[in-house]
């Protein structure tokens, strides 16, 4: 079989950790074989950002400017263990965060749902699509530590010279002081998009926040959501038979866990990032849900919405069996694939990205799949695979689709 072409390359950003070792079984397994790989490679794994003072992570959201279309591996935001781990020049912030404050865009992340992983929660029929608002809060703060009495205070200092200060806290011991900000600009591209995306998949809007607590913060992302909604979308919601809803944030979680699913949940930043790990996790896995960053300026960058699986690493350094799931990683790759084949008219690319994602899901609802879905599958007598198997398994199913 001839080899599918691709006329523009996509970003390729590399990662860490067990994830790492996935994508490049990926690749030569479920790729490589089929697709002439057209790519702009980074190198996104922490050792590479540390010897790059983390320029790689700004040079591939450049790159994802220029191509438009982006695939990322999982990557490690380090803490202080992961410092002294790869002796780390300083704490990094999180390269997802970076990306996104570049793009300014919004991040859905939806569950893979798939015959034999029903949800936990037994109420939700369809799927939850997680709107993660992609600037600001604490992925772009500044923060220290306080090693003696006295105060801390949140000061703006205008051009023009007028000065406002708030009293943070006045230490009597030793603690910790953190700021963080967002910029109206990327709250109005955050509602936009959620009410763009809610017309196109023709789903309700749900968004939460605290604003009875955080009544400046929290309460400036309610107002620009509320005048948005009815200056631009108002009447385009009632013709599709929509709607918008605001409520608390714990009202919202209440609500969710009562609901039946089919809408878009629109979260802050750090509650988008919590609560879609959440969501996936109930829906079977946090390796079954896709996660696209969308920008209004129509760059797209697709990822898992997992983490890197360090313990699976660990064990595989080891020379251990390992039973990882790499379906979200796949579906990263098909997502970024058929995204590119749509803009370049390349319906090939378009067909091969929906039969990988068939494959993959024929290959879990034939009964092999890896452990922990066969944990919670209601196939009886599944067949549990290790990592490369169940990667060989679905090229099989691909192959017989092909």
């Amino acid at each position: 079989m001839e080899k599918i072409k691709m006329q523009t390359p996509l970003v390729e950003m590399d990662g860490d950790e067990m994830t790492r070792i996935l994508w490049q079984m990926i690749k030569e397994e479920l790729l490589l074989p089929y697709i002439e790989l057209n790519t702009e490679y980074y190198d996104l794994g922490l050792k590479h950002r540390n010897e790059t003072d983390d320029q790689v992570t700004i040079d591939a959201a450049e790159a994802t400017k220029k191509y438009g279309v982006a695939v990322k591996c999982a990557t490690i935001t380090p803490n202080k263990a992961r410092m002294d781990e790869y002796d780390l020049k300083k704490m990094y912030k999180s390269p997802n965060g970076t990306i996104r404050a570049i793009l300014d865009g919004t991040v859905f992340r939806a569950p893979i749902v798939v015959k034999g992983i029903e949800p936990c929660v037994r109420n939700w029929k369809k799927p939850i699509t997680l709107a993660r608002h992609a600037y600001g809060d604490i992925y772009k703060n500044t923060e220290f530590y306080i090693d003696k009495p006295g105060k801390v205070e949140l000061v703006f200092t205008g051009e023009d010279g007028e000065e406002k200060r708030a009293l943070v806290q006045e230490f009597k011991a030793p603690g910790v002081a953190m700021g963080m900000h967002n910029m109206e600009a990327s709250i109005e591209s955050f509602a936009r998009s959620c009410f763009n995306y809610a017309l196109d998949t023709k789903q309700d809007v749900w968004f939460g926040a605290k604003d009875t607590i955080s009544k400046t913060y929290d309460g400036k992302f309610k107002e620009v959501f509320s005048h948005i909604f009815e200056e631009e979308f108002k009447e385009k919601f009632e013709a599709a038979g929509l709607t918008y809803f605001f409520s608390l944030i714990d009202d919202i979680v209440a609500r969710v866990m009562k609901a039946d699913g089919g809408f878009i949940w629109a979260c802050k930043n750090y509650d988008g990032d919590v609560m879609s790990d959440m969501v996936s996790s109930a829906f079977g896995s946090l390796a079954m849900m896709t996660s696209v960053l969308v920008s209004p300026y129509g760059y797209y960058e697709y990822e898992a919405a997992h983490g890197t699986v360090q313990k699976h690493y660990y064990r595989y350094l080891e020379g251990q069996e390992t039973s990882t799931n790499s379906v979200a990683t796949i579906f990263a790759w098909t997502g970024a694939l058929r995204k590119r084949g749509e803009l370049d008219g390349n319906q090939e690319l378009v067909s091969f990205a929906d039969t990988l994602e068939k494959a993959t899901l024929g290959t879990i609802e034939s009964g092999k799949m890896t452990k922990d879905l066969a944990l919670i599958t209601t196939l009886e007598n599944p067949v549990v695979l290790n990592s490369r198997e169940f990667i060989l398994a679905i090229k099989e199913t691909l192959d017989t689709l092909m």
